[in-house]
């Protein structure tokens, strides 16, 4: 007959048993590993305290077998005789008695029962093997069948003429250990079930924070991720893991909300941009189609189409390229750093100011109304040009014609509870500060907190004449974030708007010297700068004449405006940079 072959796919005892090890729950497991561990302590102590209780058995068998010794032989070398020395020998009739000569022959014992009895059996042992023996007990098998030893020890008699065996039954001992045996397994038992059955209640009950835990991961998993887990003792683990996972969970919740506004605004930005250049080349594609058509031919029609198509693609250029510059602000390209005063762009952002709207009064002061202040600061000084010509363009754009126009420069201390880029609380430390300040209609609270959002303008008319492309303000705070600043918008005193630039005040080096030799070119020169006209550059001599009446930090800023090349002039309404809101 061939051998059982033992397939891949038969059942393997083992294998099927760590399967259902692995797919228990952990509770199951603890509770299955701690009666394990208690059965096993079980084992353990019924094994000892049946080696133990044995051993402790047998040395008192063997104390008798010493201390009876001198009853049994006296027993047994009267045995025969009629003297009558013993006439009740009841107290050591449970020990089997045996008289040998020096040769080992069995000359008397003390069985006198039928062959049934169960007697030891003792080896003939000479008057040499006793003494050799000397007093150590051993053990001896029984004549019967289901005989369980016997204790033997032997003597030497004090006559010399023979040797003494005396022995014991091993039965009570064996009888008493397995009763002591089946005791201590039978109450280890009951106890190893009855600790199971409470650890399983108690493990339980400790594993409640952890079922609650699975529940709200479940609600979690469900799409509510507002839900958190019930804080436990914060010294335990489960408390420590409580704590960690509502970590966790606030980060994610906050990462999916911060996804799901970005693509939001993601969205929204496609829209508008798509609005925006959809204006421009239906525009576009209209008036080439009606001269395609011939609907335009005669030379003035065929021009004042060009110029348009010409408008609208300006139009749209400058669209894109302030979408260029987003997306570059965007990807966090490192700045070039270097000091910047920015008292100096305030006053070619005055001057540009005259020269683009002739018509606005356009003045530099201080923050508090005096004179203008050094601004020190350090970022990339093109990109604050920038910020600084949108916020002129939209101040210009969005007040009516003729409303006066305020560019306040200095320096504030830091508002309180201000924290740098790490996180830590600022103390002691000052800001530059450049604002733009108009008298118009100003901005309702509504439009206020989002004239910063891109495409956002708070004309719903969308009109280019009074909109814009809505990407100013938004250019704005990206460039014043990327140098670790802030701007925010506030109602003027007395009506209109203020749009305020606050950057990390870095002293400029040499600082003292040039504010020095500013006051004194301002004192011993006053009447050259107030006598200046508009030869060169327009509207440079009035805003040297300006700030030669106005102290040393605009004698300072006239004396920059003539060694600084100033900015070509450009049409009134256009920006000098790209468009603002």
């Amino acid at each position: 007959m061939a051998a059982p072959v033992n397939h891949p796919g038969g059942f393997r005892p083992l294998r099927e048993l760590v399967r259902v090890w692995k797919t228990s729950s952990l509770r199951t497991q603890l509770v299955v590993m701690t009666s394990g561990l208690m059965l096993l302590a079980v084992i353990i102590t019924a094994a000892l305290t049946a080696s133990l209780f044995r051993q402790e058995l047998v040395r008192q068998i063997d104390e008798d077998l010493f201390n009876n010794r001198n009853n049994v032989s006296v027993y047994l070398t009267s045995l025969g005789t009629d003297t009558g020395y013993f006439s009740s020998p009841q107290s050591i009739l449970r020990f089997y008695g045996e008289l040998m000569d020096n040769q080992g022959r069995t000359t008397t014992n003390s069985s006198f029962t039928g062959a049934s009895e169960d007697r030891p059996v003792i080896p003939p042992m000479t008057a040499a093997q006793v003494t050799a023996q000397g007093d150590d007990a051993f053990e001896v098998p029984g004549t019967t069948p289901d005989s369980r030893g016997w204790r033997v020890k032997v003597y030497r008699l004090e006559s010399g003429e023979g040797s003494l065996a005396i022995a014991l039954p091993l039965e009570p001992v064996y009888t008493s250990v397995d009763r002591v045996t089946s005791l201590v397994a039978t109450i280890g038992l009951l106890a190893t079930a009855g600790a199971s059955m409470i650890a399983y209640a108690v493990t339980t009950r400790a594993f409640r924070p952890l079922l609650r835990v699975e529940r709200t991961a479940a609600q979690i998993a469900a799409g509510d991720l507002s839900q958190r887990v019930e804080m436990g003792a914060p010294d335990t683990e489960v408390g420590r893991l409580s704590r960690s996972l509502n970590a966790m969970l606030a980060h994610i919740e906050t990462a999916f909300r911060s996804k799901e506004q970005s693509e939001e605004r993601m969205r929204r930005f496609i829209q508008d941009a798509s609005h925006e250049l959809r204006t421009p080349l239906v525009t576009i594609r209209g008036f080439s189609e009606l001269y395609r058509h011939g609907g335009i031919s005669a030379t003035e029609d065929v021009d004042a189409a060009m110029g348009r198509i010409e408008g609208e693609a300006k139009r749209m250029g400058q669209l894109v390229e302030d979408l260029l510059t987003l997306a570059r602000l965007d990807e966090q390209r490192p700045l070039d750093h270097e000091p910047v005063d920015l008292l100096m762009l305030a006053h070619d952002a005055v001057l540009d100011a005259r020269v683009n709207a002739p018509e606005r009064e356009v003045r530099l002061t201080g923050l508090d109304g005096g004179r203008a202040g050094s601004a020190p600061t350090s970022g990339d000084e093109g990109r604050l040009r920038q910020v600084i010509a949108n916020l002129v363009t939209n101040a210009l754009r969005y007040t009516p014609e003729g409303t006066p126009l305020e560019i306040a420069v200095g320096t504030v201390d830091v508002l309180p509870g201000s924290v740098d880029a790490d996180g830590r609380q600022v103390h002691g430390s000052r800001d530059s500060v450049i604002e733009v300040r108009d008298h118009g209609p100003g901005i309702d609270e509504d439009d206020a907190a989002r004239v910063f959002e891109r495409f956002y303008r708070a004309d719903s008319s969308r009109q280019r004449e009074t909109g814009g492309t809505g990407l100013g303000l938004a250019i704005v705070a990206a460039i014043v974030a990327q140098h670790d600043g802030t701007v925010r918008l506030t109602q003027t005193p007395g009506g209109g708007a203020t749009l305020s630039v606050r950057l990390p005040w870095v002293e400029a080096p040499g600082a003292g010297e040039d504010h020095g030799e500013a006051r004194d070119e301002a004192g011993d020169s006053g009447e050259d700068h107030a006598a200046d006209t508009t030869e060169g550059t327009p509207g440079t001599g009035d805003a040297e004449a300006a700030a030669a009446s106005g102290g040393p930090e605009r004698a300072a800023a006239a004396r920059h405006a003539r060694t600084v090349p100033p900015r070509p002039p450009q049409a009134p309404g256009t920006s000098s940079s790209s468009s603002a809101d």
